[in-house]
């Protein structure tokens, strides 16, 4: 059985994974039977948003291995547990948090940093020639930590975000919310979502694609890069 790690942030849009698209990751690649593994960061988000106004609160900012447990239902480690030996592939959903919480490219851009236990991980992940998928504005961690490999993503549209990820050394395409581009050199499946999707419906379309792009880029993964 393969096995499937799922890095989380946090839960909900506004400051953590996107509960949306998380869920329907992990749906599809249930039922395509792998096994799933849940890790997050062990430290604080970046910020807590009120989910209802969209604003931020005052209160201590939460934790992230602790906010992502709710959507893993408590089936979940800590991001350094997660080992590339252990695991066939990543899936990294979008969320605010992304680009906040696992990476600084919110307020960075293509000058941005990812935190460095993620980073790490994505590059030894890479080197073994496993692949990697990443749902709405999560590709932009890709472009930060595999820039220098120019990997081949989506964030939906060419604009001033996809440039910022271009910057980065990513080579950017448009995307509809209904497909996911592969990256068959980098091994690498991105998909716009709630980017682009208006509602559950579009991005289930999106997410399912980038799950069979991701299975099939399993079924012929080399087992390393030289």
């Amino acid at each position: 059985m393969l096995n499937i790690g799922i890095i989380l942030c946090g839960n909900g849009r506004f400051d953590g994974s996107e509960i949306h698209e998380t869920t329907i990751a992990m749906l599809h690649l249930v039922r395509a039977g792998v096994e799933l593994h849940c890790f997050a960061p062990d430290a604080p988000q970046w910020a807590t948003c009120d989910h209802f106004d969209g604003c931020s609160t005052p209160e201590t900012a939460r934790n992230m291995l602790a906010e992502s447990g709710r959507l893993a239902r408590g089936d979940i480690q800590p991001l350094s547990a997660a080992k590339v030996s252990e695991l066939d592939a990543l899936v990294i959903p979008g969320g605010s948090g992304a680009v906040k919480n696992l990476c600084d490219f919110a307020a960075q851009g293509g000058n941005g940093e990812v935190i460095p236990e993620l980073g790490a991980l994505l590059r030894d992940f890479h080197a073994a020639g496993k692949p990697i998928a990443a749902i709405c504005i999560a590709p932009a961690i890709l472009a930060l930590a595999l820039g220098n490999h120019g990997p081949t993503i989506t964030l939906g549209a060419c604009d001033g975000v996809a440039l910022e990820a271009a910057a980065a050394g990513a080579n950017m395409v448009e995307c509809a919310v209904d497909h996911a581009i592969v990256d068959e050199k980098n091994l690498i499946v991105t998909t716009p979502a709630y980017i682009l999707g208006s509602g559950i419906g579009e991005v289930d379309a999106g997410i399912d694609e980038l799950v069979r792009g991701l299975l099939r880029l399993l079924a012929t993964s080399p087992i390393g890069r030289a």
